[in-house]
């Protein structure tokens, strides 16, 4: 039985997966900036989209944040319009966030922007590398796929 070594590929595999990180980094704070948002803006909105309303304290967590530096982010998303800090119902002790309207709007319009961005790319090759592409992916991330929350 052949042993199938994949060594000479691992190297080129691992070159072409940072460089594509890189660019696709690189054009995710391009089109950020055209919104006029940063990085860990947007992550914020995500955690928000995917998680409720929740404290500074939640966010600061799952953003791995220390406490000044969430609430720094959070006051100039309030201020920015896309997030409302609101004293709770039943603990008026603790402050939650809510995500507004100009925030859901701000996700649907980046990651539109940036499905654009790739569909634009994907235009440039066939059908079938498309199809081969999004197989391996999928079978690369399976395989990668840590235990951790935040990496979903």
């Amino acid at each position: 039985m052949d042993v199938v070594t994949y060594e000479p590929h691992v190297a080129e595999i691992d070159k072409l997966i940072r460089r594509v990180s890189f660019v696709i980094k690189c054009r995710g704070r391009d089109i950020l900036s055209e919104f006029g948002i940063t990085t860990p803006q947007f992550n914020a909105l995500l955690v928000l989209r995917d998680n409720g309303d929740m404290t500074i304290g939640d966010l600061g967590n799952k953003l791995y944040l220390a406490s000044s530096t969430a609430t720094d982010l959070i006051d100039r998303m309030e201020r920015d319009g896309l997030v409302l800090r609101e004293r709770d119902s039943r603990d008026r002790r603790v402050v939650r966030l809510y995500m507004l309207e100009k925030g859901h709007q701000m996700i649907r319009e980046v990651m539109e922007n940036r499905k654009r961005y790739l569909s634009d790319l994907l235009e440039q090759i066939s059908a079938e590398e498309i199809e081969a592409l999004q197989k391996a992916l999928g079978s690369l991330y399976v395989l990668m796929k840590p235990p951790c929350k935040k990496c979903d």
